[in-house]
């Protein structure tokens, strides 16, 4: 069986596993929101309405309404990769999610995550 590659993934399923990673550290549905939003620019209704339909992981990123210009900002390590070092543009925008979710999930409080 071919592996599925995570830009056609559909976004409710992927997004799904960041909520419940933040969760099972005590963090909230509401915080994953707020990190999204940040770092997209979607609302939490667009992103409720993003979960509702179709959508693709990869669609989601972009079609992004105001993608964050500090999102340069988001260093370090998710999955053992540099996130500054990643080439494919959409993949990095992908890994920066992951890496503001991670450190909700460790605990960071929301005024450093969002840089």
């Amino acid at each position: 069986m071919a592996r599925q590659s995570v830009f056609d993934m559909c976004f409710q399923k992927v997004y799904s596993a960041l909520i419940h990673k933040a969760e099972r550290k005590g963090r909230t549905r509401e915080e994953v929101d707020e990190v999204t939003s940040w770092l997209t620019g979607y609302s939490a209704q667009q992103i409720a309405a993003a979960m509702d339909s179709d959508m693709t992981y990869g669609s989601f990123f972009c079609d992004a309404p105001a993608y964050n210009p500090r999102a340069s900002l988001i260093t370090g390590k998710i999955c053992g990769v540099q996130v500054e070092t990643i080439e494919d543009p959409l993949m990095k925008k992908i890994r920066q999610l992951d890496k503001l979710v991670d450190e909700l999930a460790k605990g960071k409080p929301m005024e450093s995550i969002l840089r």
